[in-house]
């Protein structure tokens, strides 16, 4: 079942590895905003205000915990606008583009690329943080292309790449979406980031970026913040199919540095990215304690479970849309 679309940050661990009686933060939902202009933008607003209230840890570690959550800021991409090229029974072998948008089409195949597992009979909860128009299907990536991913090395911890590349690796196992890792980038993440970015990844859509900020770049990463993921839609008209296009994991350094430093801790880590990545994919947070996707965890879930693996086998099967 579908879960409310509600926001919550991954709390840190104790420094000293101690199972803390962890605190949720909730956060109120918040609807996507259009942009408009000649470049679209994943915008990233202010940290929600906080409420701090005492949980429970339903399973506890002995050695090393963290809650595995994530803030998603999904804000919606202006559709196209009416001079923008819609596509015909027959779509022409090249398209030309608008300023500001690149060429319909890039990158796409025929057919989907890959194809999603069976999902689990009776799974827990899953939900989804944009439908279709339909109130129904879930806005996903399109299967039909590639999902570009770039990395960014500046403030990573040691061993990012390999656990980036494992962790893609996963999702595509789960979705059917082929991810193409393309390496590291000079980029890093910033609020506002461009979704085409022409001069820096050509005629595309700006792949997924993956990186390492301090609090202090992100003020989002500030108090007990520890990743924040999501990603964007575009839409070939006003009422057609929504599909992601770009998006962002923004990741706490100075707390990844730490986690990374034991082997449990390392599998905490790379927990929190597959729980970003979740939200990059079109994941939202349930209210499942067993899932991944759970606002709150002590660590306890280091993978994706079966209410998580039946989201994202519907996240992997959305349409192909040329046209974009």
């Amino acid at each position: 079942m579908s879960e409310p679309d509600e926001t919550a940050p991954i709390h840190r661990v104790s420094p000293s590895g101690r199972v803390p009686q962890w605190v949720l933060d909730e956060a109120a939902g918040r609807e996507p905003v259009g942009v408009t202009g000649r470049d679209w933008f994943v915008e990233e607003p202010p940290p929600p205000p906080r409420k701090r209230r005492r949980g429970r840890v339903v399973l506890g570690l002995v050695t090393l915990a963290a809650v595995v959550a994530g803030v998603v800021y999904l804000p919606e991409l202006a559709d196209r606008s009416p001079e923008i090229p819609q596509a015909a029974a027959e779509v022409p072998a090249v398209v030309a583009a608008p300023s500001g948008f690149p060429t319909p089409g890039v990158g796409a195949s025929g057919q989907p690329l890959g194809t999603p597992p069976p999902a689990p009979e009776d799974p827990g909860a899953f939900g989804f943080i944009e439908l279709q128009a339909d109130g129904t299907s879930p806005v996903a990536y399109d299967p039909c292309r590639p999902v570009d991913v770039v990395l960014s090395l500046d403030g990573a911890p040691e061993g990012a790449e390999a656990m980036v590349t494992d962790a893609l690796a996963r999702l595509s196992e789960v979705t059917g979406l082929q991810f193409d890792y393309e390496g590291t980038t000079a980029e890093v993440p910033v609020e506002g980031r461009g979704v085409f970015q022409p001069d820096v990844y050509g005629d595309r859509w700006a792949p997924v970026l993956i990186g390492w900020r301090t609090p202090d770049q992100q003020p989002a990463l500030a108090g007990q913040v520890a990743g924040l993921g999501g990603s964007a839609w575009a839409s070939p008209s006003v009422d057609g199919t929504k599909v992601y296009v770009s998006g962002n994991v923004t990741l706490d350094g100075p707390e990844f540095a730490d986690l990374v430093t034991s082997e449990r801790g390392s599998e905490v880590a790379r927990s929190i990215l597959l729980h970003e990545l979740g939200h990059v994919v079109g994941l939202q947070h349930v209210w499942d304690t067993d899932q991944l996707m759970y606002a709150t965890t002590d660590g306890s879930v280091l993978d994706f479970a079966d209410g998580d693996l039946a989201g994202l086998a519907r996240l992997g099967a959305g349409e192909c849309v040329p046209d974009l």
